[in-house]
C-alpha cells in the first residue's frame, strides 16, 4: 500500500519575513522609505494636539567623523524620544550642531592660516562657516543612518543668521539683569589658542614641574620689629638662644617658577604657627621662616642641617612686613594673611602674583596690590621686563630657576608630579592669566544663590548628579565668556574709548546689532560702522573685538532655539549628554537660563558614561583600540549597535569591544528568530474576521495575553525611569523563556495539525497576534528598524509606520476573563516544564530515549501541585510535549528523578506502540492509532482534524 503524504494537510508556518536579516543591506532601504514618507511629519501629525515632551539635543561640534561617544549619545537621546511617543507626548526631536569657535576654527586656519586684516578675517570666516556646513551633512547622514529619527530637514544650526541674532538678545538680558562684569581677572589662558578658555575646556592631565624652594629675604631694618613679634623658645622645646647669624629668608614653594617675576606678595595663614630655623647652605650662615610643622620634613628633602630654632611666631604677628623679591632689588612683596594657606605640603608659605591665580588675584584686592601681568598672549614674557624680556614661560624656565640660584635665594629644586589644568583641544598646559574680559558673575545679583535654589526642581539620572553639579557651582568662578577669536557670535559693546563703559543704551543697541544679525549674520556686526548706529556720539566709542564662548552659544539655546520654534517648548523637558556635561553645558544652560529668567531651562537631565575596551581603556587611537560606529553598522547594523547601546548600564562606563557586539548580534538573532516564528504563524491570519474572544480563548492563550500584559506595565515603569537594561533584559527573557521555551514550544502541535480553522488553533494565533502587537511596538525604541520590519509583515490594516503607535491596549490580565489558572499556577506549571525538559535532555543524552514524543513522563507531585497540574487534564502531555503523561502522589516517587523542586519527581520512560506520521505522537492502545481505514497511519485526533471543525481543545 502506497502511503500517503500529509505534508499539505498540517499549516506549516510561513513567512517572508527573512531569517538572515542582512541589516547593512535592509537598513538604508528603510531609511530610503521613511523618507519618501517625510516619516517625521506623519509622526508630529498623529501626535498634533497631544502633550509636548521635549529633549533639547545639545549640539555636537560640527567638525569631524561621528566617533562612538555620538552613536552613545545620539542613539540614547532617539530612544527616549521614541518612548515618550509611545507614551502618547508629542515629542519633537531637532537635532542641532555647534558650528562656532576653536574646533572648526582650528582647522580651517591649517589651510588658510591666520587672518591679518579685515578682508582676511571675512574669507576665514566664510571658510569656517562652509567647513561646519560640510561636517553638519556628513554627521547629519551619519546620525540617520543609525535610525535616529528628527527634523533633519530643519536642524537647529547656531551659525544660522536668526540664531546669532537670538544668541545677542540672550546677551543682552543676562546684562540687562545685571549679571555681568567687565575688568582684569585671571582666567585659563591656552597659549596654543590664544584665547581665555572656560571650565569645560580644560582639563587635567599629568605634568612634571619643576617644584622650588625660594627665599625672600626680610630688610634688615625689619629683623628688630620681627623679633619683637616672635615669641620666645627655650632649649627644651628644641631651640636654641639668641636671634642666630645670616640673612632672615620667608620661604616659598612653588611648581611654577614662571609667576615669580610677578610676585606682589607672600601669603601665611593668620593662625598657623611659623618657626625661624637657623641653617647654612654653600657654607652660608641662614635663617629661614617656614610652618613649624613641615620644618622635619624641608629640612630632610632639602639635606639641609636643622641648627635649631630661633623664634615661633603666628602667621597674623607678621601680617604687612614688607621683603624682598629674590632676584628685583627694587623691588617689595608684602606679607599678606589668607586662610587657603595651608600646612599639608611645601612650607606653608605661598608665593602670590595677582594677575596669574584667582586666589592670589582676590587677595591682591583686599590687599591693594599692583597687577604686575608681563606674560603676553603666547606665553612670552615682554621685552620691558628686566633680565628675563623675551623669555617663554615654559621653555626657558629652567633659566629662571638658574637666575634664582645665581641670587642665593634657590634653597632647593626637585621635579613634582602632578596633574595640572590642560587645554582640552591641544592637550598643551594652560596657565592662569589676567586679561581683560567680560564675566557673568556668579555673586552679583547672587546668581550661584539662585541656581543652587533651581537645582533640587530638576529630576536629575543618575540621581548623583544633582550633587555633582552643586558642587561644582559653589566653587566655580566668574564665568568668562569672552574670546580672543575670530569665528564667532560677537560680544557686540561699543566702548567709551576714555573708560572703557559700555553706552548707556546699551540694551537698545543690542537689539539693533542683533536685527542686522538677523539678516547678514555675525559678518553684519564687522560690516557695521559704529556712526551707523551712534551717529555723533561715534568718536567717543569703539567696537569690542571679543566673540562669545562657545558655551554662551550652545548654553543660551533654550531662548534662542526653544522659544523660537513653535513646535518646541520652554523649559525642555530634558538635556541629555554625557557625565562631563555637568561641568559644561548642564552649566552654561543652567547659569544663562537662570540669569534670564530666573529658573533653570530644563525639569530633568540624564546622563550617560563613555566608553572604554575590555581593559577598561579609554578609546584611543595611539591605543590601537578605536572601534567606529560606521564599522559596526556595515558589519552587524545599526540595530545590533543600538541594541548595545541601550542594553548596557550608559550611567557608567560603557564596556565594549568585538566580542561584546558579537554577543549583541547573536541576542540580536534570537530575538529576530522568535519574531519570525510569530509572523509564521500568522500567515493565515485575519484579525477582522479571526480574532477569538478573551473568554472563548484556550487557557494558555489567555495565560500568554496576561503575561504581555504584565510585561507591559513593568516596561512602561522602566521606560519612565530609563532603566533600558533592565527593560532590554526582560524582553530578552520573555522571548527566550515565555515565548520560545514554554508557549512557542507547547502550541506547534496545536499549530500544525488542528484543523486550520478550529477554535483552539484560531485562539493560539489570536494570543501571537496581540503579543507580537505588543512586542513590536516594546522593541520600536529600541530595534527601530527591526520593528519597522515586523510592522510591515503583520497581518491586518495598520498605520503606515510602527512610529506613529502607542503603547498597544488590546491586552488583557487573567482577572479580566474565566481563567482556569491563576497567576501563582501558571508560574508552577512553567516551572514543572521547565524541569522536565531538562530530565528529558538527560535521558536523551543517555540514549534511554529518542525524541522527547517518543517517551511517557510520570509527575510525582504533593497535593497541591498535583492540584494544578490536574487542571490540565488529558492535555497535559501538550504542554510537556510528550506521548504520555501521568499525575501520582509524591510518595510514591520510588525510582523517579528528582528536580529542582521539591515537591516534584519526575519519571521519563520509552514509550512502547505506533507512531503517527502526521503529528509524530505514539500510542501505546492500539485502539488510538490506524482505526480509519482511509489513513492507517494516522491518529483518531489527526483524522479528526482533516476536516471541519477538527478536535477540541480546552487548555494547550
Amino acid at each position: 500500500m502506497t502511503k500517503q503524504d500529509y505534508r499539505a494537510t498540517l499549516n506549516l508556518p510561513s513567512t517572508d519575513f527573512a531569517m538572515k536579516a542582512n541589516l547593512p543591506q535592509r537598513e538604508p532601504k528603510m531609511l530610503e522609505r521613511w523618507q519618501e514618507q517625510e516619516v517625521y511629519k506623519l509622526i508630529r501629525k498623529a501626535r498634533a494636539g497631544k502633550p509636548k515632551w521635549v529633549l533639547h539635543d545639545g549640539p555636537p561640534y560640527a567638525n569631524g567623523r561621528l566617533h562612538l561617544g555620538h552613536a552613545v549619545n545620539k542613539i540614547l537621546k532617539d530612544v527616549i524620544s521614541k518612548c515618550a511617543s509611545l507614551n502618547g507626548y508629542d515629542s519633537p526631536y531637532v537635532p542641532g550642531w555647534d558650528c562656532h569657535g576653536l574646533p572648526i576654527e582650528v582647522n580651517v586656519e591649517k589651510k588658510l592660516g591666520r587672518p591679518r586684516n579685515e578682508d582676511d578675517s571675512a574669507k576665514f570666516r566664510q571658510a569656517c562657516r562652509a567647513y561646519a556646513k560640510k561636517w553638519m551633512d556628513i554627521q547629519s547622514e551619519e546620525f540617520q543612518r543609525m535610525g535616529v529619527i528628527g527634523d533633519w530637514d530643519k536642524p537647529y544650526v547656531t551659525m544660522d543668521y536668526h540664531t546669532e541674532g537670538n544668541i545677542i538678545r540672550s546677551l543682552a538680558k543676562i546684562y540687562d539683569n545685571g549679571h555681568m562684569e567687565h575688568g582684569y581677572k585671571p582666567v585659563n589662558w591656552c597659549l596654543q589658542c590664544q584665547s581665555a578658555l572656560a571650565e569645560a575646556e580644560v582639563e587635567y592631565q599629568e605634568k612634571v614641574s619643576p617644584g622650588i624652594s625660594v627665599g625672600f629675604p626680610l630688610p634688615a631694618e625689619q629683623e628688630s620689629e620681627f623679633f619683637n613679634r616672635c615669641a620666645g623658645v627655650t632649649k627644651d622645646s628644641g631651640g636654641i638662644s639668641g636671634e642666630g647669624t645670616g640673612e632672615i629668608m620667608f620661604v616659598i614653594w612653588t611648581t611654577t617658577p614662571w609667576t615669580i617675576p610677578a610676585n606682589r606678595a607672600v601669603t601665611l595663614h593668620p593662625k598657623l604657627e611659623y618657626s625661624l630655623v637657623q641653617t647654612e647652605k654653600d657654607g652660608k650662615k641662614i635663617r629661614l621662616l617656614m610652618a613649624s610643622k613641615l620644618c622635619e620634613a624641608m629640612f630632610e628633602k632639602w639635606g639641609l642641617p636643622n641648627q635649631g630654632v630661633l623664634a615661633k611666631v603666628l602667621g597674623n604677628k607678621l601680617d604687612k612686613f614688607k621683603l624682598h623679591h629674590p632676584y628685583y632689588a627694587d623691588r617689595e612683596s608684602l606679607v599678606t594673611n589668607a586662610d587657603y594657606v595651608s600646612d599639608e605640603e611645601g612650607s606653608g608659605l605661598v608665593h602670590s602674583a595677582p594677575a596669574y591665580g584667582l586666589d592670589d588675584f582676590y587677595l591682591g584686592k583686599r590687599y591693594d596690590l599692583e597687577l604686575d601681568n608681563p606674560v603676553n598672549d603666547y606665553g612670552v614674557y615682554a621685552e620691558p621686563t628686566p633680565e628675563i624680556g623675551g623669555w617663554h614661560i615654559f621653555k626657558d624656565e629652567d633659566k629662571l630657576v638658574e637666575l634664582l640660584e645665581q641670587s642665593g635665594r634657590l634653597i632647593h629644586k626637585d621635579d613634582y608630579h602632578h596633574q595640572y589644568p590642560h587645554c582640552w583641544r591641544h592637550k598643551t598646559p594652560t596657565i592662569y592669566r589676567a586679561t581683560r574680559q567680560w564675566f557673568i558673575s556668579m555673586t552679583k545679583e547672587d546668581l550661584i544663590g539662585k541656581v543652587l535654589k533651581e537645582t533640587p526642581k530638576v529630576r536629575w539620572t543618575p540621581e548623583w548628579g544633582q550633587n555633582r553639579i552643586e558642587m561644582m557651582m559653589k566653587n566655580r568662578p566668574d564665568w568668562c565668556i569672552s574670546r580672543q577669536r575670530h569665528w564667532g557670535v560677537p560680544i557686540p559693546f561699543l566702548l567709551h574709548k576714555e573708560t572703557g563703559d559700555p553706552h548707556p543704551r546699551t540694551v537698545e543697541l543690542l537689539e539693533d546689532i542683533a536685527k542686522v544679525i538677523d539678516k547678514e549674520g555675525v559678518d553684519g556686526w564687522h560690516k557695521l560702522a559704529i556712526k551707523d548706529i551712534l551717529g555723533e556720539e561715534a568718536k567717543d566709542y569703539v567696537k569690542s573685538q571679543h566673540i562669545l564662548d562657545v558655551w554662551f552659544d550652545s548654553g543660551t539655546t533654550h531662548y534662542s532655539v526653544l522659544r523660537q520654534r513653535d513646535e518646541l517648548e520652554y523649559p525642555a523637558t530634558m538635556y541629555l549628554e554625557g557625565s562631563d556635561q555637568h561641568r559644561g553645558w548642564f552649566q552654561s544652560s543652567m547659569l544663562s537660563g537662570t540669569a534670564m529668567d530666573g529658573k533653570a531651562p530644563y525639569k530633568e537631565v540624564l546622563t550617560h558614561g563613555f566608553t572604554v575596551d575590555s581593559e577598561g581603556h579609554k578609546m584611543s587611537k595611539s591605543l590601537g583600540n578605536i572601534i567606529e560606529p560606521s564599522e559596526v553598522i556595515n558589519r552587524l547594523g545599526a540595530d545590533v549597535l543600538r541594541w548595545w547601546i541601550i542594553s548596557s548600564d550608559y550611567t557608567n562606563e560603557m564596556v565594549i569591544s568585538q566580542d561584546i557586539l558579537n554577543s549583541s548580534g547573536d541576542v540580536y538573532r534570537k530575538l529576530r528568530n522568535t519574531m519570525r516564528f510569530l509572523l509564521a504563524n500568522l500567515h493565515d491570519f485575519d484579525p477582522t474576521k479571526d480574532l477569538v474572544e478573551p473568554n472563548k480563548m484556550l487557557s494558555l492563550d489567555q495565560w500568554l495575553i496576561a503575561e504581555s500584559l504584565e510585561l507591559q506595565e513593568q516596561l512602561k515603569q522602566d521606560f519612565y525611569n530609563y532603566s533600558y537594561p533592565v527593560a532590554c533584559r526582560k524582553i530578552h527573557s520573555f522571548c527566550v523563556r515565555e515565548l520560545g521555551g514554554f508557549y512557542l514550544d507547547i502550541i506547534k502541535d496545536r499549530q500544525y495539525t488542528i484543523y486550520k480553522d478550529n477554535l483552539a488553533r484560531r485562539s493560539a494565533q489570536t494570543a501571537i497576534f496581540k503579543t507580537l502587537e505588543a512586542l513590536t511596538r516594546w522593541l520600536m525604541p529600541i530595534l527601530t528598524f527591526t520593528a519597522e520590519e515586523i510592522w510591515q509583515h503583520m497581518p491586518g490594516k495598520r498605520s503606515e509606520t510602527i512610529l506613529t503607535e502607542e503603547w498597544y491596549d488590546g491586552l488583557f490580565s487573567l482577572e479580566d476573563v474565566d481563567s482556569l489558572c491563576n497567576k501563582d499556577e501558571w508560574k508552577q506549571i512553567l516551572a514543572v516544564k521547565e524541569q522536565v525538559n531538562r530530565v528529558i535532555e538527560e535521558k536523551r543524552n543517555a540514549n534511554i530515549i529518542g525524541a522527547a514524543l517518543e517517551s511517557e513522563v510520570t509527575l510525582f507531585c504533593d497535593e497541591e501541585l498535583m492540584s494544578t497540574l490536574a487542571k490540565l487534564e488529558d492535555e497535559l502531555k501538550f504542554f510537556l510535549i510528550t506521548s504520555g503523561a501521568k499525575l501520582q502522589p509524591l510518595a510514591d516517587a520510588t525510582d523517579a528523578d528528582a528536580t529542582g523542586m521539591n515537591n516534584l519527581k519526575v519519571k521519563v520512560q520509552p514509550i512502547t506502540g505506533g507512531k503517527c506520521v502526521r503529528c509524530w505522537h505514539r500510542f501505546s492502545d492500539a485502539s488510538d492509532l490506524g482505526q480509519d481505514a482511509k489513513h492507517p497511519e494516522l491518529c483518531n485526533r489527526c483524522v479528526s482534524n482533516l476536516k471541519a471543525p477538527g478536535e477540541s481543545r480546552k487548555h494547550g
